[in-house]
């Protein structure tokens, strides 16, 4: 396989996008297939925000592009990407930049109710900032709601299990077809 292929996983904060993630990647192990992970929350911490770049956009892209070349070289077609609003069609530029004009994009968004959110980010936002984050949740899946593409996969997480949503957003990758054996 020459074309490069990115799952994103997209959703509001709490959803589980970096645990359904890991998990996705254990499956596709599991399966043999060849693949690596980014999560994109980390891709333009930075601050203050470089000059210029006030959203971060510009270093996020840059990081996205050093790491996916150094994968690339060493033989990975296959990345899951976790960010939050990585499925938006406004994104998109950045990854036909970093991976390849030819690049395969799957799109999914994890949904959670806003009691799911709420219950999910009180209990990992231990420090100053739950609030703020809470706010922040309920704005992203109102974005996303309005402005996601057509073609992304909605999974929902309420009361599912981690291997139960990783499963879905595996089959709608078709990596699985594709494995060895």
């Amino acid at each position: 396989m020459d074309q490069a292929e990115v799952l994103l996983i997209g959703g509001r904060a709490g959803v589980g996008k970096t645990t359904v993630g890991w998990e996705v990647s254990a499956r596709l192990r599991a399966a043999t297939v060849s693949h690596c992970v980014i999560e994109g929350d980390f891709m333009g911490q930075a601050h203050p925000a470089p000059e210029g770049d006030p959203d971060r956009r510009k270093i996020a892209e840059r990081n996205l592009a050093a790491l996916w070349s150094n994968y690339a070289e060493l033989g990975y077609r296959r990345l899951i990407y976790t960010n939050t609003v990585s499925v938006l069609a406004e994104n998109e530029g950045m990854f036909l930049r970093a991976m390849g004009a030819d690049v395969r994009i799957v799109r999914v968004v994890l949904t959670a109710s806003d009691a799911t959110a709420r219950e999910r980010l009180t209990g990992r936002e231990l420090g100053s900032e739950l609030e703020q984050e809470l706010e922040a949740s309920a704005r992203k899946a109102r974005i996303l709601d309005e402005r996601m593409p057509p073609d992304t996969v909605r999974v929902v997480t309420d009361g599912r299990t981690v291997v139960d949503m990783a499963r879905e957003v595996v089959s709608a990758t078709g990596w699985l077809a594709s494995a060895p054996g």
